[in-house]
């Protein structure tokens, strides 16, 4: 890559392909690009120095990135092929490459941290970061989501040996990484259209694994259906919240907090209170600190326990990753909270932890499906994760890369669905659909833009007298 001057994006605008914006600005790189519409994130990378366009038309594209010579481009599997732009630079010989393939050079510069599964990626190497950096190490970091204690999603440095990398399995992505260290959290079913079968996404995890360098380490979550097939030499570890190799012990809860031990194969490290204190993000803390503590430990560096106590506790987590946009004061005060979830598995662990953290409050949740795909092959699971909430209201699925599915709508699945309160709204009237409503606990959900209303809906939260169930 050191032969391009210029960089060209296609698919600017997307949380993994700002990382490698950011990441090219800052090696003084020229970089310019594409995105379907603009956003907050695209804004902030035009005023860090992108040039970015809405537009597919090539004549769009500046005078720097038309040297074949001279600029590399990059896309992203969620733009379509026929993308006027794309198809201009690979008729005019360019080369053109997947964001993974780039993420895949860079992991092969250090020793590379990759996490991968098929849910919480992005608030584990958040976590991974904000421990190392807190230990003063540092790393470089490319984030699937925002780090709030940095408000970014890429994180460099000049002086570490360590490559932080959110390892997507979407499109086989992460077959181009070269892991030192992984981590897999889950296996569950997903991304059936780019697989076709269960067994063939399990094959693609499997195929993961086979990438760790031979002196690697491969850190698995306990019970998947998933085997690992690494070369001789690698080390294999378990972890889970309650039980394997790394794992949480003396869990407390109460007045908000939640605190636990860590134990690991060298010892314990006592009384580590989470910073976004919900269940799933003991596991999430595990597989981190498993990370970090294995990878300075190769490298014969500092005992880094204390550190690892106080990244945990300072962690703020990563945008829409249960993200409290609203909490008013007392013990019925109403409550927002935003998050990312977009797999069935995903909503049952956000609604089963707000039932913990608010135990007998009414949970209403705002779901927006992600892809057409996705909701007809996981429907069932859909409906029965959604029926934990005490109501629920859907608007219509969000296509990203896909066209229409016939039969396969937002109404099919609100159907399957069993809270006896239950509709669905279109995203344009949402807002004022909800002046009538009075919620509780309100969880605006998904993977698509339903984020853009959520200011909005926590506006006319506020507004709302107290709640009174029915």
């Amino acid at each position: 890559m050191k032969d391009f001057d210029s960089l060209y994006f296609v698919g600017a605008g997307g949380i993994g392909m700002a990382a490698l914006v950011r990441y090219f600005l800052a090696k003084g790189k020229r970089v310019a690009g594409y995105d379907r519409v603009a956003s907050d994130l695209t804004h902030a990378l035009v005023n860090e120095g992108a040039e970015i366009v809405y537009d597919e038309d090539p004549e769009l594209i500046p005078d720097y990135c038309r040297d074949p010579k001279r600029t590399l481009v990059v896309y992203t599997p969620a733009v379509p092929n026929d993308h006027h732009g794309l198809q201009w630079f690979r008729a005019n010989g360019f080369e053109v490459v997947k964001r993974a393939q780039v993420l895949g050079i860079i992991t092969r510069t250090g020793t590379s941290i990759c996490i991968a599964g098929t849910h919480g990626k992005t608030t584990t190497s958040s976590m991974a970061t904000h421990i190392l950096n807190t230990a003063g190490i540092g790393c470089n970091a490319f984030l699937g989501g925002i780090l709030r204690n940095i408000n970014s999603n890429l994180m460099l440095s000049d002086t570490s040996p360590f490559t932080v990398i959110e390892a997507d399995e979407f499109d086989r992505s992460f077959l181009w990484l070269k892991p030192h260290i992984a981590t897999i959290s889950a296996t569950d079913a997903d991304h059936l259209d780019i697989y076709g079968t269960y067994e063939n996404y399990l094959e693609g995890f499997a195929q993961f694994t086979e990438l760790i360098d031979p002196d690697g380490t491969l850190i698995i979550h306990t019970g998947l259906a998933m085997k690992p097939r690494v070369k001789d030499g690698v080390k294999i570890y378990t972890y889970s919240r309650d039980e394997g190799d790394f794992h949480a012990a003396n869990v407390r809860k109460g007045n908000g907090e939640l605190i636990f031990d860590f134990v690991h194969p060298w010892g314990t490290i006592n009384d580590i209170s989470l910073g976004v204190p919900v269940d799933i993000n003991i596991e999430n803390a595990v597989a981190a600190m498993s990370a970090c503590l294995i990878a300075t430990r190769e490298k014969n560096m500092k005992d880094i326990s204390d550190d690892m106590r106080q990244a945990i506790g300072t962690f703020q987590g990563a945008e829409r990753r249960f993200q409290i946009r609203l909490k008013q004061d007392g013990p019925n005060g109403k409550v927002v909270i935003d998050d990312y979830a977009h797999h069935p598995a995903e909503i049952r662990a956000l609604i089963t932890s707000v039932r913990d953290l608010y135990p007998g409050r009414h949970i209403t949740i705002i779901f927006q499906p992600h892809t057409y795909t996705r909701t007809r092959d996981l429907a069932d699971q859909f409906a029965e994760a959604l029926s934990l909430a005490d109501e629920v209201i859907l608007i219509p699925i969000y296509p990203a890369r896909e066209d229409p599915i016939p039969g396969i709508t937002s109404d099919m699945l609100l159907e399957k669905v069993k809270c006896s309160k239950k509709k669905i709204y279109s995203k344009e009237n949402l807002i004022s659909s909800i002046k009538m409503c009075n919620f509780d606990v309100l969880l605006t959900v998904g993977g698509g833009d339903v984020y853009d209303l959520s200011p909005l809906i926590t506006e006319e939260v506020k507004k709302q007298p107290p709640f009174r169930p029915c």
